[in-house]
C-alpha cells in the first residue's frame, strides 16, 4: 500500500528521468567515497604538478555542479547567482590546463632527421665529383648550434 502512494506523488512520465538521475548520483557517490578514503596529503604527494592542478580543478569544479543542482533543487535560478561566475572561472582554468597538457603532447622537431631528410629529397644523381659530394652530405649532417641575434630595431 505503501509503495502504491510513493508512486503517486509524480508523474509517471519521468520514471525514466528520475532512475538515470539516480544511477547518476549513486556512481558520483562511489567516486566521491574511492577519493575521500586516501588521505588528501597522501594522494597529492603520488601526483604531479599537473595533475594535482587537475584533480584540484576536477574537485572544485564537482562541488560547484552539486551546489547549482542544489540551487535548483531549492527553487533558486543559479544564473543569478555568484555560482555561475565560479563555475565560468574554474572552466577557464580548466582550459589553460588543458592547453599546457596540449603543449606537452605536441610534437618535437627532429632537426637531425630534419635534414636528411631535405638532404635526400634534394638529392642530385648526376654528380660527377665524389669530394662535391662529400662535402654536401658533411654539410647537410652538421647543424650550426649558433642562436639567431635578435635583429636591431630600425627606427
Amino acid at each position: 500500500m505503501a509503495a502504491d502512494s510513493r508512486t503517486e506523488d509524480y508523474p509517471h512520465e519521468i520514471d525514466d528521468q528520475l532512475t538515470g538521475f539516480d544511477s547518476s548520483v549513486s556512481s558520483v557517490k562511489s567516486m566521491l567515497d574511492k577519493l575521500m578514503s586516501m588521505p588528501r596529503n597522501e594522494l597529492l604527494q603520488k601526483l604531479d604538478p599537473l595533475d594535482q592542478a587537475k584533480l584540484d580543478l576536477m574537485s572544485a569544479y564537482t562541488l560547484n555542479s552539486l551546489f547549482w543542482m542544489y540551487l535548483v533543487t531549492q527553487g533558486v535560478n543559479p544564473r543569478e547567482h555568484g555560482i555561475k561566475q565560479e563555475l565560468e572561472r574554474i572552466r577557464t582554468y580548466m582550459n589553460k590546463v588543458k592547453e599546457i597538457t596540449d603543449k606537452r603532447k605536441a610534437g618535437r622537431l627532429d632537426k637531425g632527421a630534419a635534414a636528411r631528410f631535405v638532404r635526400n629529397a634534394l638529392y642530385e644523381p648526376n654528380e660527377k665529383d665524389p669530394r662535391k659530394k662529400a662535402a654536401a652530405k658533411k654539410a647537410a649532417d652538421t647543424t650550426p648550434d649558433t642562436t639567431q641575434s635578435k635583429r636591431p630595431k630600425q627606427s
